[in-house]
């Protein structure tokens, strides 16, 4: 029975059908859509597919957008089941003042890079930086407890922040470059070292209080402008959100 995993975030849908729902599963398709034209997943990205046997997506863009996924859904016989953040799951405990409060997506990518660490043959802690609109920096220590985590803006909100609040800085279509000598490289690269600079001191901050240098993950759609110019060794995890809903379908399967 295949299973499909979907990711509902502040921009777009991701989502992945794999042949069967445990950790390890075989990809057999998956694609990505603006959620303006969600409402018509149904009649094309998803019509081809066949129906899958179950579901289970993690949704930060509320309630409203989860209904209207939810109507998509409709053409299977298939009930819709979203990950809420808890305690407790998967191995991971959280720390958070109020764990329900955790954004769920932070969630569902703590319990994967949890286990993509102990799939490597030893508990070591670990960094999970996801950059989209947002960008989130979770520390991960070598139990498994989430120690918190760092929210800022994504590439696109800071400059338009820059755009907005300054006479004359306009969105750059620059490059991230060691010493800028233009204002649209200077801009670009403003935005990815203040970044990069957020991923390093958290890196030096749990490598600090864990005694070891922990194992770090990059996902996200900009992941890849921040690859580039951050100096710590990282894997990028294009998939880590499947990877986590994976396991808490697995978990929840075997209970």
């Amino acid at each position: 029975m295949t299973f499909l995993a979907i990711d509902i975030g502040n921009t777009r849908l991701k989502w992945a059908q794999y042949a069967s729902p445990q950790p390890g599963a075989t990809l057999l398709d998956q694609g990505a859509v603006f959620l303006e034209t969600i409402d018509s997943l149904a009649d094309r990205e998803w019509s081809a597919l066949p129906a899958p046997g179950s579901m289970l997506g993690c949704v930060v863009a509320g309630e409203g957008v989860k209904r209207r996924v939810e109507e998509q859904l409709e053409l299977w016989d298939l009930e819709p089941r979203w990950v809420v953040s808890t305690a407790h799951a998967c191995g991971v405990t959280s720390s958070y003042d109020h764990p329900n409060r955790l954004g769920v997506d932070r969630w569902v990518a703590l319990i994967a890079a949890r286990h993509r660490v102990l799939a490597q043959g030893r508990a070591r802690p670990a960094l999970v930086v996801m950059v989209g609109t947002a960008v989130t920096v979770d520390a991960l220590d070598a139990g498994g407890r989430f120690l918190g985590g760092l929210i800022l803006p994504g590439f696109g909100l800071m400059l338009r922040a820059l755009e907005m609040g300054t006479a004359g800085l306009k969105a750059p279509t620059g490059d991230a470059v060691a010493f800028p000598t233009n204002t649209s490289d200077a801009l670009m690269s403003g935005g990815a070292d203040a970044i990069a600079g957020a991923v390093e001191r958290m890196h030096r901050k749990l490598s600090l209080h864990s005694g070891q240098a922990p194992a770090l993950f990059m996902t996200g759609g900009a992941a890849v402008k921040l690859a580039p110019i951050t100096e710590l060794a990282f894997e990028t995890v294009d998939t880590l959100i499947f990877e986590g809903l994976l396991q808490l379908q697995s978990h929840r399967l075997a209970l």
